[in-house]
């Protein structure tokens, strides 16, 4: 085996809004964050199993100029704040603030390849991370999110809802 396949790891890769979070509607305000129930377990379980948590998420409120890329990192500041006060944190935040119907000219793309469906932040991931694909599952709660993680060359699952760590504990996750 090479020596870069064999630092390769496990992954699972979130989206954020209705996965992590409860979707309120562009959640750009750290005050409408809501935790989905066992959220921060899963993440601290994965952690402790030393599998890479990261969160790739399209953030078209930035482009609709609801709120800015600052506002992200804070509410993403205060989520990771939670996260280690239970043990817990995530390696890394991807996020596509590109809109084809951007408000904000600097955000208006057609079809950025970091948008979801499109693969971008997923591969840009796994390289920065060195996730192995065959061991990388993205966790999403919109088709767009599985044809991102087809697209990628990962699997992919639809998150129905209710408690994610119970969800995730039914589910054979990347080793």
């Amino acid at each position: 085996m090479r020596e870069t396949e064999k630092k390769q790891r496990a992954g699972v890769i979130f989206d954020r809004d209705g996965v992590l979070n409860v979707d309120h509607g562009y959640v750009g305000d750290t005050s409408r964050l809501e935790w989905i129930p066992g959220a921060r377990r899963a993440v601290h379980r994965l952690n402790r199993a030393g599998v890479v948590a990261i969160v790739a998420t399209n953030q078209s409120g930035v482009a609709r100029g609801f709120f800015d890329m600052a506002a992200v990192d804070r509410l993403h500041g205060v989520m990771q704040a939670h996260l280690a006060a239970e043990g817990a944190h995530i390696d890394a935040f991807y996020v596509c603030p590109f809109h084809a119907e951007a408000k904000i000219e600097a955000w208006r793309h057609p079809d950025h390849p970091d948008r979801k469906p499109n693969p971008g932040m997923i591969l840009r991931a796994m390289a920065d991370w060195r996730v192995d694909p065959a061991r990388a599952l993205m966790v999403g709660d919109k088709p767009s999110d599985l044809e991102a993680a087809r697209r990628a060359g990962v699997a992919g699952v639809l998150f129905p809802g209710g408690d994610l760590d119970a969800f995730l504990r039914d589910l054979d996750l990347p080793k």
